[in-house]
């Protein structure tokens, strides 16, 4: 297994990966984002976002997808917005490996903090990121305003 950046040809076999997240997630039919619109976004004139993907002979098994943030408090931030292996995948190791050259890249980039979110119920990742050193956050609630409320706020005003 080779971990490697992500390019613009491994974007289809990225979407794929993202498209199984969400169903794992239980939203399988929460993603609109295209193969395209990744290339776009994450390989112009400036990336909105960057992937290392896991590869096994010729198959990507897994993706992590990250962006930097900035933080008042803390200055340069990422955000791990997902980490996904195929399922048929996992347990192999390509998880951690991914997991651990976001946190490489992050320190050699001299970033202060990683934040990402992982679902309530998802014991497995909470154990796997306590006993990393992660601190999972109780007193913190994730806001978000979707398409539709975007729209209907910006209507009201």
């Amino acid at each position: 297994m080779v971990i490697r950046k992500g390019t613009k040809e491994d974007m289809p076999a990225v979407l794929e990966l993202i498209k199984e997240l969400a169903a794992f997630e239980k939203e399988p039919d929460a993603v609109v984002v295209t193969a395209e619109e990744l290339v776009k976004d994450g390989f112009g004139s400036n990336p909105l976002f960057y992937t290392f993907v896991a590869e096994e002979g010729n198959e990507i098994i897994g993706m992590a997808l990250f962006y930097y943030r900035y933080s008042t408090w803390k200055g340069k931030t990422i955000h791990l917005e997902d980490l996904i292996v195929k399922e048929n995948h996992r347990g192999t190791g390509a998880g951690s490996a991914m997991y651990k050259e976001v946190i490489t890249f992050a320190k050699q980039q001299g970033v202060r903090r990683i934040e990402w979110v992982v679902l309530n119920w998802n014991e497995h990742a909470i154990t796997f990121y306590e006993r990393s050193g992660a601190k999972i956050l109780q007193d913190w609630l994730t806001v978000q305003m979707d398409e539709e409320g975007i729209t209907k706020f910006t209507l009201s005003l």
